[in-house]
Formats: C-alpha cells, sequence, structure tokens
C-alpha cells in the first residue's frame, strides 16, 4: 500500500498484484479519512464505486443533485468541473471498466446512464448490498481485488457483449490518443458515418468525435501532471496550437492547463493505476490491424483469430 498526500487529505492507495481477469477492467482500493470537496476530472472509462467502509463518499453534481455509496458513473464524468467528491472514513474499490467491456459487466450500456451519477443498487438491486458486505468481511485488499475481479468476471461472461464493429472504433481510438479520424474509421468498417455514430454512441455512451476528444484531453492532462509544459504537451497530444489545449482543458474541467496539473485526482493516477496508459497504447496498437469485418455466417475475422 502506497500513500498520498494532498493538502490535510491523506490517501492509503492500495493496487492488485495480479492483472485483471477481463481486459479493460483495471482496480484500485482507496482508504481516505478526511475527502474534501475533491473535483472529478473527466476520464475515458466507466467508474464503478464499491464502497464498504464507516463512512460513505458523496458525489455532488449537477444542480444540487448528489449520490452517496457504491456507484456508476459513465465515461466524461466531471466535464466542465462540476463534479466533487467528498466524504469521510472512506474505504472503497474504485473499478475503471472500459466502455467495450461496461455493457457486459454493468447490465446497461454507458448511454443509459444519461450522464448521470447512478446509485449501484439501481442497477444491481440487492447484489449492490451483497458486494458491499463481502467487501467489508474479508481482510486484505489482495482478498477484495480477487473478491471483486470474480464479481466482474462473472457478470463479463453472461453480460452483453458491444458489437466487434463498435470496439474495434474504440480501440482504435483509445490506441491512437484519440487522434484517429472518425470518418476513416468508418470507411475502414465499410460504414456510413451516420451508421457509426448510431451504434457508437448508443453502447459506448459518447459519439465517437466527443469520445477522442476525450481521449486526447486525458492523454493531455497526466503529462502536464508529469511536468510537460502546455506548449510541448499541446505538440505531443496533437492540437492545433497551445491555446487549442487551453480550451478543451477548461472545457473538460473547468481550470487552466497551469491549475490541472495540481488536482489530485490526476495526480495519485501514477500510484493507482501505475503503467496503464502504456498498456492501453499498446493493447490499441494490436487492435489496428484489421477492422472485424462480417462474413456470410455472421463471424467476424476477430471471432475468426
Amino acid at each position: 500500500m502506497s500513500t498520498f498526500v494532498h493538502g490535510e487529505a491523506v490517501w492509503d492507495v492500495a493496487c492488485p498484484r495480479r492483472p485483471s481477469r477481463v481486459a479493460g477492467v483495471t482496480m484500485a482500493g482507496f482508504r481516505v479519512g478526511d475527502l474534501d470537496a475533491l473535483r472529478m476530472v473527466p476520464h475515458p472509462a466507466v467508474t464503478l464505486l464499491l464502497e464498504f467502509g464507516a463512512g460513505s463518499p458523496v458525489v455532488d453534481y449537477a444542480a444540487g443533485r448528489q449520490q452517496r455509496g457504491s456507484l456508476v458513473a459513465g465515461p466524461g464524468l466531471g466535464s466542465g468541473g462540476a463534479v466533487r467528491a467528498r466524504g469521510e472514513n472512506v474505504e472503497c474499490v474504485q473499478v475503471r471498466l472500459s466502455p467495450v467491456v461496461a455493457r457486459a459487466i454493468l447490465g446497461v450500456s454507458p448511454a443509459d446512464l444519461d450522464g448521470a451519477v447512478v446509485a449501484l443498487d439501481d442497477l444491481w438491486g440487492r447484489e449492490a448490498s451483497q458486494v458491499r458486505e463481502q467487501l467489508a468481511g474479508v481482510p486484505s485488499w489482495e482478498d477484495r481485488f480477487a473478491l471483486t475481479g470474480a464479481l466482474l468476471a462473472r457478470r463479463h461472461e453472461t453480460g452483453p457483449p458491444v458489437d466487434p464493429e463498435v470496439a474495434w472504433a474504440w480501440r482504435r481510438i483509445a490506441g491512437g490518443r484519440g487522434l484517429v479520424r472518425v470518418d476513416r474509421l468508418a470507411a475502414e468498417l465499410g460504414w456510413s458515418r451516420k451508421r457509426l455514430w448510431s451504434r457508437f454512441h448508443s453502447q459506448i455512451g459518447l459519439p465517437p468525435k466527443r469520445a477522442a476528444k476525450l481521449v486526447r484531453f486525458d492523454h493531455a492532462a497526466h503529462r502536464l501532471v508529469a511536468g510537460g509544459s502546455a506548449a510541448r504537451v499541446a505538440v505531443e497530444a496533437g492540437y492545433t496550437d497551445q491555446s487549442h489545449l487551453h480550451r478543451d482543458v477548461v472545457e473538460f474541467t473547468g481550470v487552466t492547463p497551469a491549475n490541472v496539473a495540481g488536482e489530485p485526482f490526476l495526480a495519485v493516477d501514477g500510484i493507482a493505476w501505475p503503467g496503464q496508459e502504456a498498456l492501453s497504447a499498446a493493447h490499441g496498437r494490436r487492435q489496428r490491424a484489421r477492422p472485424p469485418y462480417r462474413t456470410d455466417d455472421g463471424t467476424t475475422a476477430a471471432d475468426r483469430g
């Protein structure tokens, strides 16, 4: 377990020793005594928060609305800097779900979340309470990760998958750090832009162009936290110029590039999810070779290997 200190808040952060059984699932454990109005910075993943401690996390969003306890939020949660998390004596397992696997695991498409923060009880019913009890009853973080991983793997096996073409398009966007043209993706799939937009949006939860913009922002934001200058990050992340980067950062976070570098939500990533960006990029490169064209028997190139 590692420790991250920001102001008066002290975070104990735990990471699994083994990768998840399901590709596209990463998790970390957090214990925070006093979490004071943490800004939620948008991330290109579905967030699943499983709390089990003496306290309870609270997420404030959307004109005074709030959600307590275990929750789910779609990709891009926090756009505009208007979503904050707080709480006392918070203990939780936070899971990041690639939108490609989120529908199967959650039982609903990320699009059905409609940009809101949703109580896990509303999606999983009694199972959400059972998960909380089970997490509280095991003695170590590694046991909690194993329990969570088994749950997610079981749900993934029985849940509805996304179309292979949509999964391929998402991996191209993620692996290309958001710099892939949507019309090119559609052409490689043999789809119209309208068809790609409709299928992608309904199954991933974002239109493809917005997804690419979010992925590019996420890459740039982490480069800023790592100490890169705004001018250099703008070039590396594929922005037209520094002003273009500035506009995107403000749009997604409500603060400037200089200020976003100090956001603890981003700074803790290097501890909680070390190396995930590199792994994601490598996985995305492996998915580039060929689009999953369907054959007369309904299978795809990906299905056949």
